[in-house]
């Protein structure tokens, strides 16, 4: 008689993938198993691959959620595949980063849209071959329109593909790499394609793979390099047409930066439960726990990560939902989330002191682990600077569409109902620009009135219509800057930057607003009203709005919460509501 393993165990055809995964990363992070802090710890050390765990996650199947579902996959809801990222990641996110790669290798191919193409690798993925993306190089980074590499039409057909791609995530492990390639040497826009090379086709003597790159955190990741050498290319291997490169691989990052701000959440929840751990448990025998100030600094900590749920739940679902939108959406999600998972992070250590800073083997571990390691995902898929210069790129039509009162109102319901069905993702209705602006936020003064009627009603308080009508006055004021601000070309002023930051925070507390409506308006179990305020107090701290003391009561309501259960602290603003899928045979 054979023993079912951890993940046939846990495998219940008629359990939520979600529910599912946590049971069976439960299960993994127990003694002797490849979760469980001390083999995690050891990797760390030894800046060892996580094969193992890596393999239980093939395992339970969570490639076919990187696969859109017409490709023969899993994924119909972005918002599924980022809360599973997420769990994996609140555990570590060595691992996250590792597995995670082929979703955001692969999304270049699913934008491109060509049928067969997209179904054969979405059979090499469920077959277990791990997919990389190779755009940076060595004396290049962002800035992609400089990059070398080569790739040449060959004699007789196909091309040969010649130079160095470093430093990329899994460029030994992974099975196949999508390169961006120059394919004109002038260069510019459409000088660039992208192609994506099966190493198992390709002779050994045509590319060498470089070493692993000592790093900072994510010790055990794959951050290595390859370089081609004349490397035989089929005619299949071109994704999309020549010369749409750049244009292809910008759109992808609106797929890939969810997947990125999934994993800098689930950081997020692993450094809020270890201090919450800590504080509860301390030396002095829990007296931190009632001290004013811990508790007052906890309580803003998780105001920032329910801010960042919020944000980053409304990208996922604007994939599906406001797609025209995500060269808006997806910049600010990056710029934001990691930014205001750093601060985080940063705020709790301060609490910790010493502590946070031991080996992850050593007690209260992991913090530091944690610290380490999320210092990449704000430089993952772009910066925080490239992110925000695309957004500023845009500045002129968002103010537009906001003075003019121009929003999608079908696609912003959709995005910020939790309950919503959502369309099916159409990967054409992505574009370089927004198509009318940004939807949440134009949308905030319907949604300010919709929480003024409620309140009317007796169905939000007083404080809550307050901060609302005033993250509405900020926000006037803000596209009211964004709408002057004049410059050359590639000379971006200071201030810009600033406004795109304010731009983020008002972008996250109004979807925090959206979400409560939505859910408090068709939902089973709405968002508890104590979890905005906390948003809307914190977001208006942060934009240097100021706060009296007693609004800022909300932080330690959130405190009180994360203290009577740190071992599971709130994750998100739905942790009490039901998630939806796709709308199964919606009108394409």
């Amino acid at each position: 008689m054979t023993t079912a393993s951890p993940a046939t165990r846990t495998q219940d055809p008629s359990a939520a993938p979600l529910e599912r995964l946590t049971r069976l990363l439960g299960e993994l992070t127990g003694p002797g198993q490849p979760f469980s802090a001390e083999a995690l710890a050891e990797l760390d050390r030894t800046e060892t691959f996580p094969t193992e765990a890596c393999r239980a996650l093939d395992e339970f199947g969570l490639r076919s959620f990187y696969v859109p579902a017409e490709h023969g996959g899993a994924l119909e809801s972005f918002d599924v595949v980022m809360r599973l990222l997420r769990a994996v990641s609140r555990i570590d996110l060595t691992v996250a980063l590792s597995h995670g790669k082929t979703y955001l290798g692969a999304a270049a191919t699913w934008i491109a849209g060509e049928p067969e193409a997209a179904r054969r690798l979405g059979r090499r993925i469920a077959e277990g071959t791990p997919v990389s993306c190779a755009l940076t190089e060595r004396h290049h980074g962002s800035d992609l329109l400089a990059d070398e590499v080569i790739a040449r039409p060959a004699p007789g057909g196909g091309w040969l593909l010649s130079g160095e791609k470093w430093p990329i995530n899994l460029a030994t492990r992974a099975g196949l790499v999508t390169v961006l390639a120059r394919t004109d040497e002038g260069g510019g826009p459409r000088g660039f394609s992208l192609f994506l090379v099966d190493k198992s086709r390709l002779a050994p003597e045509r590319f060498t793979h470089l070493p692993k790159a000592p790093t900072y955190g994510i010790r055990g990741a794959d951050i290595s390099g390859i370089v081609f050498h004349d490397a035989p290319l089929p005619e299949e291997a071109l994704i999309g047409r020549v010369g749409e490169g750049i244009e292809i691989i910008v759109k992808a990052l609106h797929f890939s930066r969810t997947g990125c701000v999934a994993m800098s959440l689930g950081a997020g929840d692993h450094a809020l439960a270890l201090a919450a751990e800590f504080v509860v448990q301390d030396a002095g025998g829990g007296r931190l726990a009632l001290d004013p100030y811990v508790r007052r600094e906890l309580g803003e900590a998780a105001a920032g990560l329910l801010l960042s749920d919020a944000t980053a739940l409304v990208a996922a679902r604007s994939l599906h939902a406001l797609a025209g939108e995500m060269s808006v959406i997806s910049a600010v999600a990056k710029a934001f989330v990691p930014t205001e998972v750093d601060d985080l992070i940063a705020r709790l250590l301060h609490l910790l002191g010493p502590y946070g800073l031991l080996r992850p083997d050593a007690p209260h571990t992991g913090f530091a682990k944690v610290e380490r390691d999320h210092r990449i995902i704000g430089i993952f898929d772009g910066s925080s600077l490239v992110n925000r210069s695309a957004l500023i790129e845009q500045f002129p039509r968002i103010a537009r569409g906001y003075a003019k009162g121009r929003w999608d109102a079908d696609g912003l319901a959709e995005a910020t109902n939790p309950h919503a069905p959502l369309r099916p993702m159409r990967p054409g209705e992505l574009s370089l620009v927004s198509s009318g602006g940004c939807s949440v936020l134009a949308g905030l003064p319907a949604a300010v009135g919709e929480l003024r009627d409620l309140a009317a009603r007796g169905h939000a308080s007083t404080a809550l219509t307050t901060l609302a009508g005033r993250l509405l006055d900020v926000s006037d004021r803000l596209h009211q800057d964004m709408a002057a601000i004049r410059f050359p070309p590639r000379a971006v002023p200071d201030h810009a930057f600033r406004l795109a930051e304010r731009f983020e925070s008002c972008f996250a507390a109004a979807s925090a607003l959206q979400l409560w409506l939505g859910a408090a308006a068709r939902a089973r179990s709405p968002i508890p009203e104590a979890a905005l305020l906390a948003c809307l107090v914190k977001a208006l701290t942060d934009l240097e709005e100021p706060v009296d003391d007693a609004a800022r009561t909300a932080f330690d309501e959130l405190a009180e919460t994360l203290l009577s259960r740190p071992s599971a602290p709130l994750h998100s603003l739905l942790d009490h509501v039901e998630p939806t899928g796709s709308q199964q045979g919606a009108a394409s």
